[in-house]
């Protein structure tokens, strides 16, 4: 059996380890909602105050789903 302390193979998939391919896929998230303001295009969110998840269209309105 293994050690809770000893790291699973797949941690390090590709050489990345989960932490960085987390802090990268982040990073990818906030690169295509630049890219979507850009082009114009709505983005989504969440609003962790009503809890509930949200469209922001380009003018500025929230659509709530």
């Amino acid at each position: 059996m293994q050690e809770i302390n000893e790291k699973n193979e797949l941690d390090y998939t590709c050489g990345i380890s989960d932490d960085e391919l987390t802090e990268r896929f982040k990073e990818s998230i906030r690169i295509d909602e630049e890219i979507r303001k850009i082009k114009g295009l709505p983005t989504s969110g969440y609003d962790a105050e009503s809890k509930r998840a949200y469209i922001l269209y380009p003018d500025g309105r929230k659509g709530y789903v």
